[in-house]
């Protein structure tokens, strides 16, 4: 999966290009796609930088060969990023899990 790629597909499934961002939360790792995006005059990134993101989250997510999980993810899911509420992907990277341990993200 590319940046592009993860782009098209939440153009798609929302008909935005809402932000997305990896977090880690006791010890589990999550994709949260939140609600700002990037058509909206109040998104704090430039295109280049918004795009850059996209490419750091699915460089992540093919490393950890989770790309196709949250693919279907949000492919099936019937929730949808609104204001102070993201859509949490949990993944699921097994023995990787100790291996990554997120700082900056």
């Amino acid at each position: 999966m590319t940046g592009a790629e993860l782009h098209q597909l939440l153009l798609n499934k929302w008909g935005k290009s809402f932000d997305i961002q990896l977090r880690q939360t006791k010890g589990k790792i999550y994709v949260q796609v939140m609600w700002k995006y990037l058509e909206q005059a109040s998104f704090p990134l430039s295109r280049d930088q918004y795009f850059e993101n996209l490419n750091a989250v699915a460089n992540y997510l093919n490393a950890w060969n989770n790309a196709s999980f949250v693919e279907a993810y949000i492919h099936q899911t019937k929730s949808r990023p609104r204001l102070g509420k993201a859509v949490s992907i949990p993944l699921e990277l097994g023995d990787l899990a100790s291996e990554w341990i997120l700082g900056d993200l």
